[in-house]
């Protein structure tokens, strides 16, 4: 059994929308009143009160009604996470990390978790607890949820960009397959994740993917670009420092809260796709260990602030937990290895080169020509512990997928509709726009349901 989290919107009515946001700045309160309380005894010489059983005993202290209409288990779903964090700081420090700091900032709203059997879920409606002398908090959820009722085993209240959500947690068996179809973990497949294509990955008996991630890194510099326009629109009507902010200047922060939510929403969702891509297509290919590059050993460098925010929007971290997650769902063990010169190292003699500034690698040694990402896959399977790979790793037949087709200028005409025509004559393009047609009838995108062959199909031993 695995834990997996889905975040549904919630249609809510004033009222209701005004108590949801109640319970977040009360579990704000209970998060300022821990940070406050161990202040206090630090200056007084007295040690900090982490524990999560010793924060149960000061919040019973406190007594009903503190926290208006949070009730007991919402605030001790706070004092758990306030307790996690430091006892997680305290191990990284442990080990050496001296830049891990222990939770000091204050929060206005806080995510409220409600555990399995304080809560109600009938079908699309979710009964919340409240405090006592309250009435219980009933919301409608903007979508079913995509477990069974008897699996879910928590859900917790968050607000994003000025919008309420719930994070539904459920236990998920680990994918069951018929006799002869489980994946086979003498199966290696090397995963090479990037900017570009997110995932490259080099799987045995000389298959390949590339899935591209140009659609999100287009997501990117576009929500970049009208961030700049908001900014310089708004430059002199922001308020000095220590200056009250007028409600122009508030609705325009109210805005740009929300589309920096939603634009973490699309990336995420595409982010997903990618690592459901690889997972689907490791499954019908057996492959079961996937040795990942972990290349996060690069975001300490300083090579520019473009290079820098580049890494930043890229989200390694994340990247690699949702390929871990849906791995483990499906059955299929993931190691992370160290992927420092795999790109710029021949898979055929072994030999290094010069890292190609684009996606083509070719050695000036014994002339073997490929995908430079594919190239990294096949180098990073050849590093998993504990065995050796005997077969061809580098693909012969190499398959192209996109993620982030729910993303504005996804479509095949590379159309985005935020962006006017170049010339005020041209009518603007429905969306989805449709790609144009050659004089053939075919289309100018390349196919994704066929696989293409690589430049250069040279056999590796």
């Amino acid at each position: 059994m695995v834990m997996r989290t889905a975040r549904i919107g919630l249609r809510v009515s004033a009222g209701q929308r005004r108590r949801c946001f109640a319970l977040l700045a009360s579990a704000g309160d209970v998060w300022a009143c821990v940070l406050d309380m161990n202040r206090w005894r630090r200056q007084r010489g007295l040690p900090a009160i982490v524990s999560y059983q010793e924060l149960c005993r000061e919040l019973s202290a406190a007594g009903p009604g503190t926290f208006g209409e949070l009730d007991t288990t919402g605030a001790r779903s706070v004092l758990r996470r306030y307790s996690d964090a430091w006892f997680a700081t305290a191990k990284r420090r442990k080990d050496g990390e001296e830049t891990a700091r222990y939770p000091r900032r204050k929060r206005r709203l806080m995510p409220v978790r409600y555990y399995h059997g304080t809560f109600t879920l009938d079908e699309m409606r979710l009964r919340l607890p409240a405090g006592r002398g309250c009435a219980p908090l009933w919301v409608r959820l903007g979508r079913p949820v995509p477990y069974p009722a008897g699996q879910v085993r928590s859900v917790t209240l968050v607000a994003e960009g000025g919008r309420l959500f719930v994070d539904v947690t459920a236990e998920v068996p680990i994918t069951t397959y018929s006799p002869g179809q489980e994946p086979d973990p003498g199966r290696v497949a090397g995963v090479d994740p990037g900017v570009i294509h997110p995932f490259a990955v080099a799987g045995p008996d000389g298959e390949g993917l590339v899935v591209s991630g140009r659609a999100i890194r287009a997501e990117a510099h576009l929500h970049l670009r009208d961030a700049k326009h908001r900014r310089r629109a708004m430059a002199r009507r922001t308020p000095k420092p220590g200056q009250a902010g007028s409600r122009r200047w508030r609705k325009l922060r109210a805005r740009q809260r929300k589309v920096e939510a939603r634009h973490r929403r699309r990336v995420r969702q595409a982010q997903h796709e990618a690592a459901k891509t690889v997972i689907d297509w490791a499954v019908a290919r057996r492959i079961g260990t996937l040795v990942v590059g972990d290349p996060r050993g690069v975001l300490a460098l300083k090579a520019g602030r473009r290079h820098n925010r580049r890494v930043r929007d890229w989200r390694i971290g994340y990247l690699i937990r949702c390929l871990k997650d849906k791995a483990e769902q499906a059955g299929i063990g993931l190691m992370l290895v160290d992927e420092r010169g795999t790109s710029s190292t021949c898979p055929a003699c072994r030999q290094r080169v010069s890292k190609p500034k684009d996606r083509n690698f070719a050695c000036t040694r014994c002339g073997f020509k490929g995908h430079r990402d594919l190239v990294g896959g096949a180098n990073i399977a050849r590093r998993r512990p504990g065995g050796t790979i005997t077969t061809n790793m580098f693909p012969v037949v190499i398959t192209h997928r996109r993620a982030g087709r729910h993303l504005p200028g996804a479509g095949r005409s590379r159309r985005d509709p935020r962006r006017s025509p170049h010339h005020g004559t041209a009518h603007r393009v429905p969306w989805p726009a449709v790609a144009r047609p050659t004089t053939r009838g075919e289309s100018l995108a390349p196919s994704e349901d066929q696989p293409t062959p690589p430049p250069n199909e040279a056999n590796v031993d």
